[in-house]
């Protein structure tokens, strides 16, 4: 493409030194423009005034240069984003002697523009242009304004005249909506109705909650005390699986005694229910139905009680009449027991009467894992370097890990791209400050050493104490799954020892994460260190 546009067609002389300039056949790259910058607008028409004052080209020439702008910046943005920004949603609406003036279909686009692709806008306006430009970016709701303004004014139709249609197509805005409310649906709770599709089956076990999934699987398959565990408390931070579990035991129970009712609600609302018996005067009603007529009682967000006295009472009463019948109980909370406040003594105490188990954040191969089981759910194609990226960038939260997915998948339907990268880092709003640092061998070897409070050097050393070993058994198994490195250039680094050291490490320390609990809470409190 010519790098000289042909002003001399489409510019309009509307000043002497513009006449002057055209007579004598220069380019405007040859004009050093002086003038005043514009007053700011203080609103929207006083925006518009000024810039349809300030035009120079018409509407058939904007088009124009509107063409040969998107050629040139085709060839300088990523084809996903070119797709996803400019086509059919970028509308050139106005060029001054300083600014040139863009209008967009939404305000997300126009961040994603002004956040991942202004400089390759300027570039390509210099390209075709030939100077720089202040560059305005609006939304459409903007420009409406104008259109309204000439409909008021506009001679009013006969019946005749008049006609009406109606365009079903959604607009780039609604298709962006949509991908918004499908994301904000998944983040948001499911309510208390029994989900059936979360089951032990796609509930993804690894080291940071391989022992709440078996104690689970156990009461599904035997509840009450009729199993190893009627009462069970499981505590986490948010989004790390609490409630998938609690269905998949409900449904697990529902398959496996169909008999059995099972009952499954929040702190909250046990507390509505409850003051709503008390308001009908119906809490002997409430009474017998929470300790009669049911067999599992499960309540998410337990904490939600503390500083609830007369609730509490009442819990107090429904929990000692299921345990003394034999039912199941189960209660998750964001905190374990003890660290509850504004909780009574003897709630506190009959929460620790049964399993109290806490789900810790999951390593990087359980969050891959989980992203391929929602991606094979959601029908996604994700390449293995795309999972990678979001599995070391969401870390704390599978939920949103799982809504990470959710949400690509619907831009990736709604808009009709292709998922790579670019897309992904755009939409997730991932950096790469993280991908840029690269976990070494002595980043894995503090890291061990700082969790375990032994010296590097001991990890080195030939010492053969037992805690010594271990600590350099996982600082081994971690080198080889995060670091990457060779059985070779581990056995090295540790002591100068044989690649069959290694190999006697990582046996051990894969066979440990199935037998002891500390192994594999160690594992996941150093990985996620890194």
């Amino acid at each position: 493409m010519s790098q000289e546009f042909p002003f001399e067609h489409f510019l309009k002389t509307t000043s002497s030194t513009t006449d002057d300039v055209f007579n004598n056949n220069k380019s405007l790259k040859e004009i050093k423009l002086t003038s005043t910058p514009p007053v700011q607008a203080t609103s929207n028409n006083d925006l518009m005034q000024d810039n349809e004052q300030e035009a120079i080209f018409s509407k058939d020439e904007l088009e124009t240069i509107e063409e040969s702008f998107l050629e040139s910046l085709k060839n300088l943005v990523n084809p996903q984003k070119y797709n996803a920004y400019f086509t059919g949603v970028f509308e050139l609406t106005n060029i001054t002697m300083d600014s040139i003036v863009f209008i967009v279909a939404n305000s997300l686009i126009k961040t994603m523009i002004e956040k991942n692709c202004i400089s390759e806008v300027r570039s390509a306006i210099k390209q075709v242009l030939g100077k720089e430009y202040e560059v305005i970016i609006n939304t459409s709701v903007q420009s409406t304004i104008k259109d309204n303004e000439n409909h008021l004014t506009a001679k009013p139709k006969t019946a005749s005249e008049a006609t009406f249609t109606l365009n079903l197509s959604p607009t780039t805005e609604d298709k962006l909506s949509k991908v918004e409310s499908q994301y904000i649906q998944h983040m948001s709770d499911s309510g208390n109705n029994i989900d059936p599709s979360k089951t032990f089956d796609n509930f993804i076990v690894g080291p940071s909650n391989n022992l709440a999934h078996a104690t689970a699987l156990a009461i599904s398959r035997m509840p009450g005390d009729k199993g190893k565990y009627p009462s069970l408390y499981i505590h986490s931070n948010s989004g790390l699986g609490k409630t998938h579990l609690l269905y998949a035991v409900a449904n697990g129970i529902k398959d496996n005694f169909p008999q059995y009712v099972v009952y499954l609600t929040t702190a909250r609302d046990f507390m509505k229910e409850y003051i709503e018996s008390v308001k009908t005067k119906t809490v002997d009603a409430f009474q017998e139905k929470f300790t009669k007529k049911i067999d599992v009682l499960m309540i998410d967000d337990i904490h939600e009680l503390k500083g609830k006295k007369g609730t509490q009472d009442e819990l107090f009463h429904v929990f000692n009449g299921l345990y003394t019948n034999g039912k199941q109980l189960i209660f998750t909370s964001d905190k374990a027991p003890e660290e509850i406040d504004g909780i009574e003594e003897r709630i506190r105490t009959r929460l620790q009467w049964g399993l109290v188990i806490d789900i810790q954040k999951p390593d990087f191969e359980t969050r891959t894992a989980i992203l391929k089981r929602k991606a094979y759910e959601l029908d996604l194609y994700l390449q293995e370097d795309i999972l990678t990226l979001i599995a070391n960038s969401i870390k704390a939260n599978i939920r949103e890990l799982e809504g990470s997915l959710v949400k690509l998948s619907a831009y990736a339907d709604v808009m009709n791209v292709e998922v790579d990268t670019e897309m992904v880092k755009d939409i997730l709003n991932i950096s790469n400050t993280d991908m840029e640092r690269k976990i070494t061998l002595d980043i894995v070897a503090k890291a061990t050493s700082q969790h375990f409070k032994i010296p590097i050097p001991d990890l080195k050393s030939k010492a053969r104490t037992k805690d010594i070993v271990i600590a350099r058994f996982v600082a081994m198994y971690l080198s080889r799954k995060i670091v990457n490195a060779t059985q070779e250039e581990v056995g090295k680094f540790y002591g100068n020892r044989d690649h069959s050291s290694v190999v006697h490490a990582e046996r051990t320390i894969k066979e440990k994460m199935i037998s002891d609990l500390s192994i594999s809470r160690s594992l996941v409190a150093i990985e996620n260190s890194l």
